[in-house]
C-alpha cells in the first residue's frame, strides 16, 4: 500500500480525457413503486501516465456521468510508461476478477477487452497484451487493471527502493 500512496497525483493543471466505461440502470423498490437512477462508471487519463476512475450514481444519465468524473479526479494515479507500453508483466486482482498485463513490442496495439481498453487508453499505453480472467464485471475489472498499474515500476524507482545503481538493477 505504500506504492500507492507515492503514485498519488493531484488533478489540477493536469488535461484529462474521460471514457466512460459502463452505465446501468438501478431500482430502488419503494411504497410508491419503483425509483430508477443510473450508475455510471468512468475512466480519465491524460493519455501520458496518469489515470483515475470513478463511479456516479445520479437520477439522470449526465449527471451521474459528470459525478462518475469528478469522483476519479479525486483517484489519480501516476504508471510508468517505457516505449509506450508497460515497464514489466503485471497481475492485479480485484473482488473475482483478474488481469494480466504483459509489455508487447511496437505496433502491437493495445489487445484488451472492453473495460480494460478503456482504462489502458486513458494511460497513454498503445502496445500492450492484456488477459482478464475471472469475473467480467466491468467495476471489477476497471478496478483489478488499476491495482496491476499502480503496481508497475520503472527501473529508475526500482534502484532507487534497492539503494542500488542503474547497471546493478541489470546486471544482477
Amino acid at each position: 500500500m505504500a506504492a500507492n500512496n507515492i503514485n498519488r497525483v493531484k488533478s489540477s493543471d493536469i488535461e484529462l480525457k474521460d471514457k466512460l466505461v459502463g452505465i446501468n440502470r438501478v431500482t430502488k423498490v419503494t411504497k410508491g413503486g419503483r425509483t430508477f437512477s443510473f450508475s455510471a462508471i468512468v475512466v480519465v487519463g491524460d493519455e501520458n501516465g496518469i489515470v483515475g476512475h470513478g463511479l456516479g450514481k445520479a437520477k439522470e444519465v449526465t449527471e451521474a456521468i459528470s459525478k462518475g468524473i469528478d469522483d476519479a479526479k479525486k483517484n489519480l494515479i501516476r504508471v510508468p510508461i517505457i516505449n509506450q507500453t508497460v515497464p514489466h508483466a503485471q497481475k492485479g486482482k480485484f473482488g473475482g476478477a483478474r488481469v494480466l498485463l504483459k509489455p508487447a513490442s511496437n505496433g502491437t496495439g493495445v489487445i484488451a477487452g472492453g473495460a480494460m481498453r478503456a482504462v489502458l487508453e486513458s494511460v497513454g499505453i498503445h502496445n500492450v497484451l492484456a488477459k482478464s480472467q475471472g469475473s467480467s464485471n466491468p467495476h471489477n475489472v476497471v478496478k483489478a487493471t488499476m491495482d496491476a498499474l499502480s503496481q508497475m515500476r520503472d527501473a529508475v524507482a526500482v534502484a532507487k527502493q534497492r539503494g542500488v545503481s542503474m547497471d546493478k538493477v541489470f546486471n544482477g
